[in-house]
């Protein structure tokens, strides 16, 4: 068996690799051609077609080394070129070559013979197109032999606006390789459905091996053969160990090759050090899909990455999928797999479940195992290459899944996961746990923007604007997706409380509305039944206390008509037992009377027993919960939910004046011999002006005659501040505010210092706080909030993740404390929210357009009924350190 070439695969970070995924789900690995690959690519020339060849060289039959060689060190300036690796063999070729004008490249490639209608093609030309952009080209032009359709094909299929010109038997292709949303969109696309193909093998395996499988009880590679027996999986299943012992009465084999039917998926179960050499032999053999649950990789230290990278490499070079390593292990209920050392078999439900700690998928699977049901548990561990972004491709169009619940430690690609998780919580819920988020990074701040932000703020900005909801606590995370997977979501916030305990009414009712729940009064038809149903002594307000004379039978008489009160939207049912009644027979009740009453609203059952919830629940379609506080803050985020998918989905919108250009040199001419500056005040304005942000008129005076003579030509009263970088004008007393006369200009001045800037002072308005900053993991992050000198003493900045939609933009300046600045407070004029949601989407293209930008502040913005203005403006620049990802999905 030849081996593939790893220590040239583990320096292909640093080379500029990036592995794709193809319509197939096989994987490649793109990478610019060394001049050590000369041979590798002559070879591939060499094997293709005569046909192929013709088609790409026009006519010429024969590639000599000289052709070879001139694609090999691509500068990337002049020169580009990808070729699509399997192992150490070339499967395919793309390369460009700029013209005389340089913003245009002259582009072709070509794919081996075996290999096309793979897609290889289109994802040569869209990695291409990506660095090419990255170094100024604009556009591709392509010179195609008219009866090349499939090439011709590729220009169109990759999302590209090709203009052709047909001539002489040839045609000329020409296109922007601009990433456009349509083209983004098409990306997408092919990434779904390649990802899709991939995990088949994961999900609906007809075969499956464990490497590992010891007969010794208790071994990890034998329990887990076990519980896939155990399981009754569908397929079949092949133990594989040294000694070729059978495990459980199943023939092993010695080695995964002497099986000699096909086998989809291989689970090796083997010390760290043997791992590589079990998945060559597994790879080998032709298995399409392979999930490691060995430790002793990344979670270990630098030999443990090493080894990882190795591995992945390995996997990479046969185009096959990784889950793992360092993981629990995969349980897909439709073929009734359980390939995990889980101790208990997975119960069958709707519910798809990723976790990256598989001790915590352990406890969820332990805790929620009476009352949820799942399609599908995966433990993606190290996530070397399976992540939860994959997962939420799979689960998009799953018909045995309609709830996805993740518990997520680390964010890969947030980015893409909002993207995925804004496309999926649109069809299925997405409910997550999200652990490690702190707020540490706000201690090198230097902004009262990055001061306020933080890994949390970033969370719950990703959270919001993709539409998953976010449990707090694993028993959280049970209840929501006991709620979600069971009951229809409330059209509003309005509940109704049954109980026939006033207290425990009492509590929910606190509980609701700590949850962002009302409980209004019902309606008068309302309390009209109830008051015929109930003793004279009950209360039929709003929570109705049925006292605790209330048997099954008053249960089953009080719901319906709150069911049909047009002023509730979701219905809370209470029970602790007393003398007169059980908790069996009023769960038996409370389940007949929800299903014999029409409705369209969810029923939360909290029946309190000291032998827990009653089986007469847990084997029904009802949402049980074992307190009223956990009922209420479940139906709380089921109205998030319910009002994120009634709201438009948003877009992101063009806008005018705005000039990247004349940004461009302002940050390059900062940044020169420079890897991290503050702007000057010129600067400043000149970077923001780029982008059409409002500011206040100013001036710089170098003395002190100066800025009397500006103070009187901008009118007093003014404002004097100082004209150093990056200072903290209030903390460092750099500001004077108010000055009506020549005298208080001087006097500002003599304390201040010189240089400094003088403006108009300007009265009235909201003043307000927005701003951006780069977090290292999520990209450019937007803030808007309570501005002036008490900005992070009040707090409340809301935040974005860019690129922001309209809606986006529309919600940060209406919500939360500011949005009630920009409403009109305690008689202030309102402010003109069109004019803030345009400054803050603004910003959000200017952190995203150069991510340079490392912080921003603009404090205070000055904001009133005929627009705002920034008065005052701070930004910090940092030379980009970004690593390319190796996964482009």
């Amino acid at each position: 068996m030849r081996e593939p070439r790893l220590a040239l695969e583990l320096d292909d970070r640093s080379a500029g690799a990036v592995d794709v995924i193809l319509k197939d789900g096989g994987t490649l690995r793109l990478r610019p051609p060394a001049s050590s690959d000369a041979d590798a690519v002559l070879d591939f020339l060499q094997r293709l077609s005569e046909r192929s060849l013709y088609l790409r060289f026009h006519g010429i039959r024969q590639v000599d080394r000289a052709f070879a060689e001139s694609v090999l060190d691509p500068d990337w300036l002049e020169t580009g070129a990808l070729a699509g690796w399997l192992g150490d063999r070339v499967v395919g070729l793309a390369n460009y070559v700029r013209l005389r004008d340089p913003s245009v490249a002259e582009v072709a490639f070509v794919v081996a013979d075996e290999e096309q209608g793979r897609g290889i093609g289109t994802r040569l030309l869209e990695q291409l197109a990506a660095r090419a952009a990255e170094t100024g080209i604009r556009r591709f032009v392509a010179q195609v032999m008219a009866e090349n359709q499939a090439m011709l094909s590729v220009f169109t299929e990759a999302g590209f606006d090709v203009v052709r010109e047909l001539e002489h038997g040839e045609v000329e292709v020409s296109f922007s390789i601009a990433s456009t949303e349509s083209f983004q969109t098409r990306v997408e696309k092919r990434d779904h459905v390649g990802v899709t193909a991939s995990l088949r093998p994961f999900f609906e395996p007809d075969s499956v091996a464990v490497i590992g499988a010891s007969r010794r009880r208790g071994s990890i590679g034998g329990e887990l053969f076990r519980n896939v027996i155990e399981a009754d999986f569908a397929g079949a299943a092949y133990p594989v160990n040294r000694g070729g012992d059978p495990v459980a009465g199943v023939r092993a084999y010695s080695s995964i090759g002497e099986i000699t039917d096909p086998v989809d998926l291989a689970v090796i179960c083997v010390p760290a050090a043997q791992v590589l050499d079990a998945a060559a032999e597994a790879l080998q053999k032709g298995i399409r899909a392979i999930c490691v649950i060995s430790s002793g990789f990344a979670e270990t230290g630098a030999e443990g990455r090493d080894r990882q990278e190795k591995l992945l490499a390995l996997v990479r070079a046969h185009g096959v999928r990784l889950l793992g390593p360092n993981c629990l292990g995969i349980a897909s209920s439709k073929p009734k797999l359980n390939a995990t050392f889980a101790p208990r078999a997975l119960p069958a439900g709707r519910i798809g479940f990723s976790s990256q700690s598989g001790a915590l998928g352990l406890a969820l699977l332990e805790q929620g195992s009476a009352r949820l049901g799942f399609s599908a548990f995966v433990s993606i561990g190290n996530k070397a290459d399976v992540s939860s972004n994959d997962l939420l491709e799979w689960w998009e169009d799953d018909p045995e899944t309609d709830v996805v619940l993740l518990y997520l430690e680390s964010f890969g690609n947030p980015r893409k996961f909002g993207r995925i998780s804004r496309r999926v919580a649109r069809r299925k819920p997405i409910l997550a746990l999200k652990a490690g988020a702190t707020a540490a990074g706000a201690k090198a701040a230097s902004s009262h923007t990055a001061a306020l932000a933080g890994s949390e703020a970033a969370v719950e900005a990703l959270f919001r604007q993709a539409g998953v909801v976010r449990a707090r606590t694993l028993e959280e995370l049970v209840d929501v997706a006991g709620l979600l997977s069971t009951q229809p979501l409330p059209h509003g916030r309005r509940v109704g409380v049954l109980t026939n305990a006033g207290g425990l009414g009492i509590l929910c009712a606190d509980a609701c509305e700590g949850a962002g729940l009302e409980l209004p009064d019902l309606a008068e038809r309302t309390r009209e039944a109830l008051a015929d149903v109930l003793p004279r002594e009950s209360s039929v307000a709003n929570p109705v206390d049925m006292l605790g004379s209330a048997t099954g039978a008053t249960y089953e008489l009080a719901i319906p008509p709150l069911l049909a009160d047009p002023r509730l939207d979701a219905l809370i049912v209470l029970f602790v037992p007393p003398v007169v009644a059980g908790a069996s027979e009023v769960a038996a009740s409370i389940r007949r009377a929800v299903e014999a009453t029409p409705s369209d609203k969810p029923v939360l059952a909290v029946v309190i027993s000291a032998g827990g919830t009653p089986p007469e629940l847990l084997e029904s379609d009802l949402a049980s919960f074992a307190y009223p506080e956990s009922a209420a803050r479940a139906l709380g985020l089921a109205a998030d939910r319910g009002e994120w998918l009634r709201r438009p989905a948003g877009t992101v919108p063009e806008l005018e004046g705005v000039d990247p250009a004349a940004a461009r040199t302002v940050v390059d001419g900062a940044l020169k011999g420079s890897s991290e500056t503050w702007l000057d005040p010129a600067s400043t304005r000149e970077l923001l002006g780029a982008y059409g942000i409002p500011l206040v008129p100013e001036r710089t005076a170098e003395s002190a005659d100066r800025a009397v003579a500006t103070a009187a030509d901008l009118g007093f009263p003014v404002v004097v501040k100082t004209a150093a970088a990056g200072v903290h004008k209030t903390e460092s007393g750099g500001v004077a505010l108010d000055l009506r006369d020549e005298e208080q200009v001087r006097e500002a001045v003599e304390r201040i210092g010189l240089p400094v800037i003088v403006q108009p002072y300007l009265k009235g308005g909201a003043e307000l706080l927005a701003g951006v900053v780069q977090d290292p993991v999520f990209g450019p992050l937007v803030a808007f909030g309570p501005g002036g000198v008490f900005a992070e003493l009040i707090g409340d900045a809301g935040f974005r993740i860019a690129p922001l939609t309209d809606l986006d933009a529309e919600e940060l300046v209406t919500g939360g404390k500011a949005g009630r600045l920009v409403a009109g407070f305690r008689g202030t004029p309102a402010a003109d929210p069109v004019a803030l949601a345009d400054l803050v989407l603004r910003l959000g293209r200017l952190a995203e357009e150069f991510p340079e930008v490392s912080e921003l502040d603009l404090n205070p913005v000055i904001a009133g009924p005929d627009g705002c203005l920034a008065v005052d403006a701070r930004v910090r620049l940092r030379t980009r350190t970004s690593e390319r990802a190796l996964k482009s999905w």
